[in-house]
């Protein structure tokens, strides 16, 4: 895991988030302060992920229900639920 002043560092700051779907492709933006990250996967297909440490790490993401994107990174679970314009962590 983390060293808890990193995990406070990480709730502390602020991002946008910006996800565009097509079908079953996602394409992920993240930009915190100066750093970007940009992820591209396909639902249920492997793919590698860049991480805010800037690791890389294979995942595969999942679709739940309609609007839940799910996704087990280094042995995080990462759920991201859509709900129109609005993205919840």
């Amino acid at each position: 895991g983390l060293p808890d002043d990193q995990i406070q560092k990480g709730k502390d700051m602020k991002s946008i988030s910006e996800i565009v779907q097509d079908g079953n492709k996602f394409k992920v933006t993240v930009t915190t302060g100066s750093k970007v990250l940009s992820n591209e996967f396909t639902i249920g297909e492997e793919c590698e992920m860049e991480l805010l440490t800037g690791e890389k790490a294979k995942t595969v993401v999942n679709m739940e229900g309609n609007n839940k994107l799910v996704a087990n990174l280094k042995g995080l679970k990462s759920v991201t639920e859509l709900n129109g314009d609005t993205i919840t962590h």
